[in-house]
């Protein structure tokens, strides 16, 4: 499909994703290794779930953010990384006007509901340490069950009207999405429209979703880590730690990227725009396909489950306490 005149006011039929301008002589190198980390991804959240949801001992708090967090995991890289593929390998960058807000929605939803279970991920970690005698009566399965009813809700509802801004708008520019996947402002500078209250809207969400989010999460790990330097034992301060350890590793790998990638947007006109649009791809791909490294390797309890998945002969025993 030709790319439509400019100034012509058109409702588009299709876009068509370009891939990453500027990078087409490394296309090749780039696609196998997204594709790698994408069968990491797939491959690392999916043995994480089935250990949690099928191991009875880990069916307890903790453990059961960690299985949503990979289920939010696998919904962003496979919204985004086939097509991502399909276009590096087939020049496939054809997409319907419908699939593309489709996916715009569910790249939108994974990602707040990842920022939504990381804030309830340090509610756990903060009554766990903090009021410990109550844990077990303040996060009960029936409370978990509505904080995930939560997530579900806020990241629904808030991505709703920023996709029904965009199916509103009139297009006039081109058909083409210099991008690997349907992103919300790449296709609302495609608008002849006046596009402020996107501009606007996502801002808000920024701030009083991701941002408060973010607020929420360094207070929570603050007051844990004051009860945590407070403790009388030495033992009980470095397993505490560890055990928060892991969560800390998570949440910088997904909020550092986010802040950075405001920053070089500020900055666009300094930073080459395919570097931008890799930072934009590497970020739906590195933090799901670490985060099931990073609580593999760094909680006991689930390397002994996966370590017994391959080695089925090999004694719980063997790792270390």
């Amino acid at each position: 499909m030709m790319p439509a005149e400019n100034h012509t006011v058109f409702n588009p039929v299709t876009y068509i994703l370009t891939g990453i301008p500027g990078t087409e002589e490394s296309q090749v190198w780039i696609s196998i290794s997204f594709c790698l980390m994408y069968v990491m991804t797939l491959f690392g959240n999916s043995l994480l779930l089935f250990i949690t949801l099928t191991e009875r001992s880990l069916h307890e708090p903790m453990y059961l953010f960690v299985s949503m967090l990979a289920a939010a995991d696998l919904l962003l890289s496979t919204t985004t990384v086939p097509k991502m593929l399909a276009v590096f390998w087939f020049r496939a960058g054809e997409i319907s006007f419908a699939a593309c807000l489709t996916q715009m929605f569910f790249i939108n939803v994974s990602f707040m509901a990842e920022s939504d279970i990381l804030l309830a991920m340090a509610f756990d970690r903060y009554v766990a340490i903090c009021d410990p005698l109550r844990y077990t009566t303040i996060v009960t399965k029936s409370v978990i069950g509505k904080m995930g009813l939560a997530v579900v809700t806020r990241s629904f509802c808030t991505n709703f009207p920023l996709t029904f801004l965009v199916k509103q708008l009139k297009f006039c520019r081109t058909n083409l999405l210099p991008h690997t996947y349907c992103e919300h402002m790449a296709i609302a500078r495609l608008a002849c429209d006046d596009i402020t209250i996107n501009v606007w809207y996502g801002v808000a969400v920024a701030i009083l979703v991701i941002g408060l989010d973010a607020v929420l999460i360094a207070l929570s790990y603050g007051l844990i880590l004051r009860a945590v330097f407070r403790l009388p034992s030495k033992d009980a301060r470095f397993k505490a730690l560890r055990t928060c350890g892991s969560h800390l590793c998570v949440i910088l790998m997904f909020y550092v990227p986010v802040f950075f990638s405001s920053f070089a947007q500020r900055f666009g006109h300094i930073i080459p725009g395919y570097i931008l649009n890799l930072l934009a791809n590497l970020y739906v791909l590195i933090p799901p396909m670490l985060n099931p490294i990073v609580y593999g390797v760094t909680t006991k309890e689930i390397l002994k489950r996966v370590i017994n998945v391959f080695y089925p002969c090999w004694s719980r025993s063997s790792v270390p306490n």
